[in-house]
């Protein structure tokens, strides 16, 4: 008998990766492809849609070629997107813009204005209100690009083009929806109040469908551009985030998901909708029961890569590694040496998006290693912050899992312990929104009976548990790290003015 497998696509940021999960959750097959970020002009942070479209269906044709090698039967497919993209299409859906991501903070003023106007659109809604999200992007275009404005005959993510490549339905799923900014979690539909900031009507949105939601088939053109069947199912899926809960086994309180790829994320689940009352955190659908609650950065893995360019382009293309050597020859605290990593403007806890990063600290006796490892401990003592904000708001956290390309560091992998103070797991799958999108998919295709208990039963490869004393100092740094992100704010203020970036 043919072993059975779920797609898990994961459409991330500056790539997309597509694995074959059997049903105990073994990783068999897969394939990935990048895609770059355009970042060229200061705020602007864009994917070309079919860039992203061409990167899914590759994938999805090479893993299923691998699948009939090895005699496995495609059960189906099902879809993690990374959240907060928007991008306008005409009358014959076709885009009149790039996908504007998570990362695009042009969106500045219109944040600022929408958050003076109607605070309260966080707490009906559950994403903070951010040049991220969609709601202050569609602002945006309302007020700086009123042409695209009027033309665009519907408004999407990444999630909306993916599944209309595949099925040819426009959807989108609760998860994803609830991190634009426009849908209310208590009503379950869009949120009028927000959609009146917006200054569109819903009926410029994909209708929103569950998260185990199937689509249906693929269309006649994408099954036989992934050489799959055409009644092969596809699942609606759900955010990247939420996912890599369920694909770390993250499920049951006090046990948190972190996640450090291009960017970074601490989550945790939870059995109904909340926010913070100091709006520091979001609140994110998982399924109809569930959400999760947390905070992303936007400052992971990509910190890692400018300072390799911008500090050590004599290691060449892929020195991660060799960087994180020098890293590990530098004592904790970097010898006095702080890095604030707002490259990309800043998320969680602050939602600043206007930040700025800073070294702070440097003398004479500082050399690259201590500007490396600096670095990462920025990365790691923002996620620290993040997970401040959850115990201050009354959420109890014991132990986290962890995931991301940074994982395959042993020096990252105990660093992050001990920033955290927490033992921190590390699954032997490492992509965790993969794994969960397959789970949700057998879940909906009914192959598994409890989706709970396989996510329970994910494989821990190894356990790092804190240093104390070397908790204890990063514990000391944290609101050190903390109080100079305010300190500094007014001159970094007036830096964005003398730059043009205001």
């Amino acid at each position: 008998m043919r072993r059975i497998v779920v797609l898990g696509v994961d459409v991330g940021t500056t790539a997309t990766k597509t694995t074959a999960f059997a049903t105990d959750g073994a990783a068999l097959a897969g394939a990935a492809h990048p895609y770059p970020l355009d970042v060229a002009r200061p705020g602007r942070a864009e994917q070309d849609p079919e860039l992203v479209l061409g990167a899914v269906l590759r994938t999805i044709r090479t893993t299923a070629a691998a699948c009939r090698e090895l005699d496995l039967d495609v059960a189906g497919i099902a879809v993690s997107t990374a959240m907060h993209g928007l991008c306008a299409l005409d009358g014959d859906d076709r885009p009149l813009t790039p996908v504007l991501t998570w990362a695009d903070t042009r969106a500045r003023a219109q944040a600022d204005a929408i958050r003076a106007a109607d605070p309260g659109v966080h707490d009906r809604t559950g994403t903070p209100v951010h040049p991220m999200a969609p709601l202050a992007k569609l602002a945006w275009f309302r007020d700086e690009d009123p042409r695209t404005f009027g033309a665009a005959r519907r408004w999407v993510g990444v999630k909306e083009l993916v599944l209309h490549a595949l099925t040819g339905r426009w959807a989108i799923d609760a998860s994803v929806a609830s991190g634009t900014g426009l849908w209310n979690a208590s009503t379950r539909d869009w949120d009028a109040g927000a959609l009146r900031l917006a200054g569109i009507d819903a009926g410029l949105l994909a209708p929103v469908v569950a998260t185990t939601t199937i689509l249906g088939g693929l269309t006649a053109h994408t099954a036989a551009a992934v050489a799959l069947p055409g009644d092969t199912p596809v699942v609606a899926g759900a955010g990247d985030g939420p996912l890599a809960n369920v694909g770390v086994g993250a499920l049951r309180p006090g046990l948190a998901a972190c996640s450090i790829g291009t960017s970074g994320a601490l989550r945790l689940t939870v059995d109904r909708p909340g926010v913070d009352p100091r709006r520091r955190l979001f609140s994110y659908v998982l399924d109809d029961g569930r959400w999760v609650t947390g905070g992303a950065i936007s400052n992971g893995g990509s910190v890692l890569r400018w300072v390799g360019d911008a500090l050590a382009p004599d290691l060449g293309s892929g020195a991660e590694d060799a960087l994180l050597a020098l890293a590990s020859d530098v004592p904790a605290g970097s010898d006095g040496l702080v890095l604030l990593p707002s490259l990309l403007a800043e998320r969680a806890p602050t939602w600043r998006g206007d930040a700025r990063g800073a070294y702070v600290g440097l003398t004479a006796g500082h050399g690259r290693g201590h500007l490396v490892r600096a670095a990462v401990e920025g990365v790691c003592l923002q996620l620290a912050l993040v997970l401040e904000s959850l115990r201050e708001a009354g959420h109890a956290v014991d132990e986290l899992r962890a995931t991301g390309g940074f994982a395959r560091s042993p020096f990252w992998r105990q660093l992050l312990a001990d920033v955290l103070g927490l033992p921190v797991g590390f699954p032997q799958q490492h992509d965790g929104s993969a794994l969960g999108a397959a789970v949700v998919g057998m879940h909906a295709l009914r192959l598994v009976d409890d989706a709970d208990d396989l996510a329970g039963r994910i494989a821990i490869a190894e356990t790092r548990v804190p240093d104390p004393a070397t908790a204890g100092r990063y514990a000391a740094l944290l609101p050190v790290f903390a109080g100079l992100q305010d300190a500094l704010e007014p001159g970094l203020r007036d830096l964005r003015r003398l730059s043009g970036d205001a």
